[in-house]
């Protein structure tokens, strides 16, 4: 059945604003970062951006994305038709960037991101002038991707509070409406909460099902296995959490309701920033890529020396915790103390429950985690590290190689997966003792807890409250487990960064011929000396990151190896 007439008239009402999009970063000025994605600037557009490694697009003008959002509608209609009808989502978020920005990004049938392939057809797509060549390009994918026409098509769709949100999703859903798409809105919802969503859809009644496809479905299967892995534990103190005056706000008063309070043995929540009727507020002076970025607390927190805090970004996907010590000095838990956190337990329970020896557990770090984080999980936990690329979809990757997988950013961005011979080895060990069979329910109850599908702040935080609980910690044992080592991150202005080319996971450069060797002389000089350079994935610029046993030798190195880029980068 053809759809010709529908997307016309629909695409009409969402005419694209000129030739804008595109991928690649080669000859563009100026580029933004959000998830791991390159969004690129066009010099003749600033305001408008596009996605590069999964499709996440995000515009400064909102307005202007409206025919962007249209077409993502068709091409998330052609995926789920390429997929005989099973279901993909589309969540219509900007994350932690400023209130007047908006995207939209797609989710595959299993919560994970966009397949990679496809990336090309959401460009080809953005770009076309003519609605005429709108309906083209439509059937021409149809045609070359052997998707059947009358396969049906559905689509699982959520927002953001962003004050753009309703119209987008009005673009977004004359899109589907046109190619007769089912479709079904769940109006606000955190990003990974959509991605559940999508997951327990696509596996209902299968063998791997993941639990029930509704908001309250995600409640539940969180409350519960939250409840399970504090058996018989209590923490003491409240976490305040931070929620950005975003989405994750709502959704944490709702799931609050389903845990069990503090004198049952759960967690005391103090919940801030949670102001969503004010859009002009999502995550300013808030959030977690506010407290990240300036190392400081929001200033409407108002937490006092030695109390336990968190901050969740606008779309509730990043956390990083926090405290001031008793000299009121701010010390940050970033996403790299969370992943060494999740690692040392799920080690320690794998060991106690008699699974040491069935289960790989490992933990995906970049170029830019700490050195002393690196030596804590080679020397500490023993446990083995793959390095990747920036970008969370290259982490999610490499941490599928492990029948346990930790990874998080340091931004906060990160999750734990279980594969399936973890899952089979959960659900048939027979523990040998009382001891093994307690360690056993626990594990069990953190797979649950952890949000498999995409790093889940929500999930993420009671994930920490358990652990903290189980080990009777407070943020300062934390924080004490190993000292970061001094470094430093800068920033240097080049004519042309695609002349510097990388290899081993961003570590060293291959391009331009001699520096990597200069670089590598100079580090022999410093103790613990560390240090790389990078193109940015946010501007027509190089990143260096240095570390070294003291500060001053920090940024000695760190400054030496700028000029060296300076010079080679003309």
């Amino acid at each position: 059945m053809s759809h010709d007439k529908e997307i016309l008239q629909a695409s009409a009402k969402h005419p694209q604003p000129g030739s804008i999009f595109q991928y690649g970063t080669a000859g563009v000025p100026l580029h933004f970062l959000l998830h791991g994605v390159y969004l690129t600037v066009l010099p003749h557009f600033p305001n408008v951006t596009l996605s590069t490694p999964c499709i996440f697009l995000t515009i400064i003008n909102s307005d202007l994305l409206d025919s962007v959002v249209f077409r993502v509608g068709l091409l998330a209609a052609l995926r789920s038709k390429k997929l005989n009808g099973q279901t993909v989502g589309v969540m219509i978020t900007a994350s932690h960037n400023p209130p007047v920005d908006n995207g939209v990004k797609l989710v595959d049938p299993m919560g994970e991101m966009l397949e990679s392939s496809w990336e090309a057809y959401a460009t080809e797509l953005a770009n076309i002038e003519s609605d005429e060549g709108v309906v083209e390009v439509y059937n021409k994918l149809i045609s070359n991707l052997k998707i059947k026409p009358e396969a049906p098509a559905r689509i699982v769709l959520a927002r953001d509070t962003r004050a753009s949100g309703p119209a987008l999703v009005l673009a977004l859903t004359d899109a589907l409406d046109a190619v007769g798409a089912e479709t079904q809105d769940f109006g606000y919802l955190t990003t990974p909460q959509l991605h559940y969503i999508t997951r327990c859809i696509n596996t209902k009644g299968t063998a791997q099902e993941y639990g029930e496809p509704t908001e309250e479905g995600y409640y539940t299967k969180i409350s519960t296995a939250f409840k399970q892995a504090m058996k018989h534990k209590r923490k003491s103190g409240a976490v305040t959490v931070d929620c950005a005056n975003g989405v994750g706000g709502p959704k944490l008063r709702e799931l609050v309701k389903y845990l069990p309070t503090a004198a049952d043995g759960g967690v005391d929540i103090k919940i801030v920033n949670d102001d969503t009727s004010n859009p002009e507020n999502l995550n300013v002076q808030c959030g977690a890529d506010y407290v990240k970025t300036g190392q400081r607390a929001p200033p409407s927190s108002k937490a006092h020396a030695m109390e336990r805090c968190c901050s969740l970004d606008g779309d509730a996907d990043r956390l990083v915790y926090y405290y001031l010590d008793s000299s009121s000095r701010f010390q940050l838990l970033d996403g790299d103390r969370i992943a060494t956190l999740c690692a040392s337990f799920i080690g320690d329970l794998a060991r106690q429950s008699g699974l040491s020896d069935s289960l790989k557990i490992g933990i995906v770090q970049t170029a830019y985690a700490n050195g002393a984080s690196t030596d804590y999980v080679a020397n500490t936990l023993k446990l083995p590290a793959i390095c990747t690329a920036t970008g969370v979809k290259h982490l999610h990757h490499a941490a599928q190689r492990f029948d346990i997988g930790v990874y998080f950013e340091a931004n906060g961005h990160g999750t734990v997966l279980f594969s399936p011979q973890a899952s089979r080895c959960l659900r048939t060990h027979e523990p040998r003792s009382p001891a093994q069979q307690s360690a056993l329910e626990t594990l069990r109850a953190m797979s649950d807890l952890i949000n498999q599908t995409v790093g889940d702040a929500l999930s993420d935080m009671l994930t920490v409250e358990v652990i903290l609980s189980h080990k009777s910690w407070s943020t300062v044992e934390w924080s004490n487990t190993y000292k970061d080592l001094p470094n430093l991150l800068l920033k240097t202005d080049v004519r042309d960064k695609s002349v510097f080319t990388t290899t081993d996971a961003e570590r060293r450069l291959e391009t331009p011929r001699g520096l990597q060797r200069e670089i590598d002389a100079l580090v022999e000089r410093y103790a613990r000396g560390r240090c790389f350079a990078r193109a940015s994935g946010t501007e027509d610029a190089m990143r260096v990151y240095a570390e070294a046993s003291s500060k001053s030798e920090a940024e000695d190195l760190g400054h030496k190896v700028r000029e060296l880029v300076r010079h080679f980068g003309g």
